[in-house]
């Protein structure tokens, strides 16, 4: 017989040894909102599930489960094949530890598969994840890169990391860059998902002296960064990138990739038109109709985006300021490393 396990024992069994979680709901639900470091072996793939959720809601629950059985019992060899190729022991689960989660466990046990199904589903793992960040406690100091848009901060982070210093990317849990035009080429987040994705780098790097975060607004796409680390970003240091304003346009183009998606751009635009003077939006649509990308993203800098910023960073005290002045991403690279030496020393 499968065994039943809590929340606390599946981390236990995640910390000690090689161990696999499973999650056996469908890929749309996978891609929403996972326990990090899940692999997805569904029951029921997108369609299957929506069909036995109309019959549920329209018939009943028992024709709905007989239904699902029917679909499974179909799929049951492929289904197998996939455990068969895991090498380690794994933990089951679904939404609330319902019916998917312990047909599979059942069937997989009757295989002679060694298989727990976490009690309670992704539900109580949210539930978890939410008190968690209601306790308001990250001790590490902050370290914030900060500076106008298209001055690399991002590509800095990443390259941080590499370099094995303690780095929460925001912008890549949320699945947004932080712009109007912050959702294109990517797939957005949604709550659910950047909380568990913060809460788990977060007690990743619990324990270290410093982190490093980009600038930020309190919302980022479609999600909201918690109040207290928003506060606590707040009174960070920041490192502040300056580049020159013709190497900002062609950091933002490299990373954009206009050409590939015009449209999306100029609808984009629109949503902030309202907002630049007249004679200059009208310029940045033309350009956008030429796809002269360059010169339209210099006007949005210039018109638009670097007095938000300016605005936004009016707030940061002097003695909070580190500016770093570059004539590239190497260059403020570079920099960033030689006043990180000189801050631990």
């Amino acid at each position: 017989m499968f065994h039943e396990i809590p929340l606390t024992d599946l981390f236990a069994l995640y910390k000690k040894e090689s161990h696999l979680i499973i999650d056996v709901r469908s890929p749309k639900e996978f891609n929403e909102s996972t326990i990090p470091g899940s692999i997805n072996i569904p029951v029921f793939n997108d369609e299957e599930r929506a069909e036995v959720g109309t019959i549920y809601k329209q018939v009943g629950a028992k024709e709905a489960s007989e239904r699902g059985l029917a679909i499974f019992s179909q799929k049951l060899p492929a289904f197998i094949s996939e455990f068969k190729q895991l090498e380690t022991p794994f933990t089951v689960f679904c939404w609330r530890g319902g019916m998917r989660s312990k047909t599979a466990a059942t069937v997989l046990d009757l295989m002679g598969f060694q298989v727990n199904r976490l009690t309670g589903g992704i539900r109580t793992y949210r539930q978890w994840v939410a008190h968690e960040l209601e306790k308001e406690e990250f001790t590490p100091k902050l370290i914030v890169l900060n500076g106008y848009t298209g001055s690399g901060k991002t590509a800095i982070l990443k390259r941080l990391s590499k370099e094995g210093f303690p780095v929460i990317d925001l912008e890549g849990m949320a699945g947004h860059r932080g712009s109007i035009f912050g959702q294109i080429g990517l797939e957005p987040s949604n709550q659910t998902k950047f909380d568990s994705l913060l809460l788990t780098e977060m007690l990743r790097y619990q324990g270290a002296p410093y982190v490093f975060i980009e600038g930020e607004s309190k919302r980022i796409g479609r999600v909201g960064m918690p109040q207290f680390l928003y506060e606590q970003k707040e009174q960070g240091l920041q490192l502040v990138i300056n580049l020159p304003i013709e190497v900002r346009v062609q950091n933002i183009i490299d990373d954009y990739r206009p050409w590939e998606s015009p449209q999306y751009f100029k609808e984009a635009f629109q949503l902030i038109k309202k907002r630049i003077h007249t004679p200059v939006a009208k310029q940045i649509e033309v350009n956008l109709d030429n796809e002269d990308f360059a010169l339209a993203t210099q006007l949005l800098l210039e018109y638009y985006y670097d007095s938000k910023y300016e605005y936004s960073g009016s707030h940061i005290l002097e003695q909070q300021k580190i500016i770093i002045d570059a004539v590239d991403i190497d260059d403020a690279f570079q920099k960033v490393l030689k006043e990180m030496k000189q801050l631990v020393e």
